[in-house]
């Protein structure tokens, strides 16, 4: 697909279709059962946003970032985040080259498309701080001088939720910057064996050839939000949002931004089921991923694992969904 400023078509909306599953199918090679979270990914990946993985060690969070990267042709950088790792450390420098006795720039990690931020809750505040503009803004600062990250641009963060010690929690400030937050899950027993056949004897991300560009990944970027979204359809995303503001279990509810996540992963949800429109399923499919880790349960639940996930059940069933033939004719003005 060629990146261009005409309106997106049919056409346009259906290639961004078939990229999503032929990525998904080569992921697909490496990572067993999990096709709910490919998928997730790649809403993620088309919407221009980040994803932060987390769940216990060894449930493959780490392969599924490298088996996406694997799958495009793009640059593609692994930090694993330590406390003594420093802002730096990601971003770059600029040192004094002898040689012709100038200030030379170093890139660091961060300039890279796809940049898989391993145990990012292991870095201190001051490291995970210096992510902020680069996620939110697509550039880095160095020394007074802005440098401009690539397209297309995506951090996957993967964190341990039950280990504490040695950890920095993230704030909420940069829980915002995440898209979706993605859990991987226990596979089912037939799944397990599964895996053991499939890597008994090499693993095969090894084999994985890219199946994408990186320009099939800008062009799908700037068309996806073509994707027709009837007024009732904003206003049930913003009467969700609302709903979680005055939730009496909720101490902070979600944000402009937030609702904005959830439109843009909505309208992603709707190309890859086949559709140039959003549907009232496309937005329930989505608040859970977007909305679960933008909004901070009161002290009383705090602690509770999957309290946020049930609030959002619950604000599901209360909100008025808006009728089909409502929205029926709203797509045929």
């Amino acid at each position: 697909m060629e990146r261009t400023n005409r309106p997106a078509t049919e056409a346009d909306l259906e290639s961004i279709r078939l990229l999503a599953e032929r990525i998904k199918a080569n992921v697909g090679r490496v990572i067993v059962g999990k096709e709910e979270v490919i998928e997730q990914l790649l809403v993620a990946l088309i919407a221009s946003g980040h994803v932060l993985l987390e769940d216990v060690p060894g449930m493959g969070k780490t392969m599924l970032a490298k088996s996406l990267a694997r799958s495009l042709s793009v640059a593609f950088k692994r930090i694993q985040f330590t406390p003594d790792l420093l802002p730096s450390d990601l971003s770059g420098i600029n040192f004094y080259n002898q040689k012709t006795s100038a200030f030379e720039f170093r890139p660091g990690p961060l300039f890279s498309n796809i940049v898989l931020a391993d145990e990012i809750n292991r870095a201190t505040p001051r490291t995970q701080s210096s992510l902020l503009e680069c996620m939110e803004e697509r550039q880095v600062s160095i020394d007074g001088e802005t440098h401009t990250l690539a397209r297309p641009f995506l951090v996957i963060a993967t964190q341990n939720p039950v280990e504490n010690q040695g950890t920095f929690p993230l704030p909420e400030a940069q829980l915002d910057r995440f898209l979706l937050k993605v859990g991987m899950g226990y596979p089912t027993a037939e799944q397990g064996v599964d895996i053991l056949r499939r890597f008994k004897e090499t693993s095969p991300q090894e084999t994985l050839d890219p199946v994408a560009e990186a320009a099939d990944i800008i062009a799908a970027q700037t068309h996806y939000s073509s994707v027709l979204v009837h007024d009732d359809l904003l206003r049930y995303i913003v009467a969700i949002a609302e709903k979680t503001r005055s939730h009496p279990d909720i101490a902070l509810g979600v944000s402009p931004r937030g609702t904005q996540a959830l439109l843009k992963a909505a309208q992603v949800v709707a190309i890859l089921r086949g559709r140039s429109f959003v549907t009232p399923d496309d937005i329930k499919a989505m608040v859970k991923p977007v909305l679960s880790h933008r909004i901070v349960a009161n002290n009383a639940h705090r602690l509770q694992a999957g309290r946020t996930e049930a609030i959002l059940d619950q604000i599901l069933r209360e909100v008025d969904v808006p009728t089909e033939e409502a929205l029926a004719q709203g797509r045929s003005r």
